[in-house]
């Protein structure tokens, strides 16, 4: 447990090259940026790994600018009452656009045709004909009238979904797990697969965009490649692991799948023929950059400053508006009558409630309450002792 307060200038610390687009969000009094401290209030981060790295007391913020947060120990992170933020959908264009790229791309045989060209340099005079003889080794096929099947149907696949569907694909998505702002910004004319079997034996084309969960882990397997069609090119931009490599292996061998292409190249599959692996170009654009970034700070600043939450993996989205009135701040396990507890002390210390929010996420609740009255810096401390005593309190600050 540890009491944390707001009076003193803001440290930001970053551990990889964050875009200057992000970092001037911190650009005015009350932040600073630190790369050498060793106890930052947040941290911004894109891929460096963090899980052996000690977190000072003071740290109340760590913010991924991308979406993907295997670098960061999330659930360390939340027994210290560390809020933990990613940038879900920052990226998404970028990436979406990779993916309809490669998805044409590896259709019409472009990657191994202009690798055979380039094999053509010492041949001189006779590069033209020898093109002209060759060439009927790259017939590839149409997108137009196949049928793509998406499977996970979030920030990145709706956009390839919807685009899918101007380039007179038929698009199958699958994902029980939809939101209702991801629903409302699909095409009507998506269809819905009911079981993921399904979407497997009907596409022409498969692209992935789900988390890795022991539930994904290894999902493109030999049992899932016995129900598709036979020559199913599958693009996977979201991580390597979803699939078991020796399966894929296999049904490159037996032309079961006719191409895997995959966005994170690994040792066992690198020289496997029919296999298109990119150096992990998802997000890497100047402009996902930029985004990633300047999400990535404004999350942070958002709570450093008033306390809400938007976009975290460990805590509790909640959000309350900021009128400048003191504000009570605290990550607790989510147990009866922690509320009750906090807003009696309240009560002892003869402050009224102008408002409040609680919100849970699994064991842990994060409740932010404004004071209505003035409270001086002596009776702030005080009252963060005395909630801080509070059993299953995990962090509190007055803001």
């Amino acid at each position: 447990m540890s009491i944390m307060t707001l009076d003193k200038v803001k440290t930001i610390k970053t551990l990889n090259g964050i875009a200057a687009s992000g970092l001037n969000v911190f650009n005015k009094d009350g932040f600073g940026i630190d790369n050498d401290s060793e106890n930052p209030d947040a941290i911004v981060v894109r891929s460096y790994d963090m899980h052996s790295m000690e977190f000072g007391n003071n740290l109340k913020a760590i913010a991924r600018a991308g979406a993907g947060v295997n670098n960061i120990p999330v659930e360390k992170c939340t027994e210290c009452g560390i809020v933990v933020f990613n940038t879900p959908g920052a990226n998404a264009n970028a990436v979406k656009e990779l993916v309809l790229t490669s998805l044409m791309a590896s259709s019409r045989n472009l990657f191994t045709g202009i690798s055979w060209v380039k094999s053509l340099e010492s041949e001189g005079a006779r590069i033209p004909e020898l093109v002209e003889a060759g060439k009927k080794q790259f017939v590839g096929n149409e997108i137009k009238g196949k049928t793509l099947g998406v499977i996970g149907l979030g920030a990145i696949g709706a956009l390839v979904a919807n685009d899918a569907l101007d380039l007179d694909m038929d698009v199958l998505g699958f994902d029980p797990f939809i939101s209702v702002d991801t629903a409302w910004n699909l095409s009507r004319k998506i269809q819905r697969a009911m079981t993921i079997e399904q979407l497997f034996a009907e596409s022409d084309y498969i692209t992935v965009h789900v988390p890795l969960t022991d539930g994904t882990k290894g999902m493109f397997n030999k049992a899932t490649f016995d129900i598709m069609k036979k020559g199913v090119n599958i693009l996977n931009f979201s991580r390597g692991e979803l699939v078991d490599e020796t399966h894929m292996a296999d049904a490159l061998e037996n032309g079961r799948v006719g191409k895997y292409i995959t966005d994170f190249p690994s040792e066992k599959l690198l020289n496997v023929e029919n296999v298109i692996s990119i150096p992990h170009l998802g997000a890497s654009t100047k402009e996902s950059e930029e985004n990633c970034a300047v999400m990535a700070a404004r999350q942070t600043k958002e709570y450093l400053e008033t306390g809400n939450i938007k976009n975290s993996v460990n805590f509790p989205n909640a959000s309350l508006p900021y009128t400048g009135k003191r504000r009570i701040a605290g990550f607790h396990k989510n147990v009866p009558n922690m509320v009750g507890q906090i807003t009696s002390i309240l009560s002892n210390h003869n402050l009224n409630i102008a408002d409040m929010v609680n919100r849970s996420r699994g064991d842990y609740a994060y409740t932010m309450i404004d004071i209505d009255n003035q409270v001086n810096g002596d009776n702030v401390i005080g009252l963060e002792e005395d909630i801080r005593q509070i059993e299953g309190i995990v962090t509190v600050r007055v803001i």
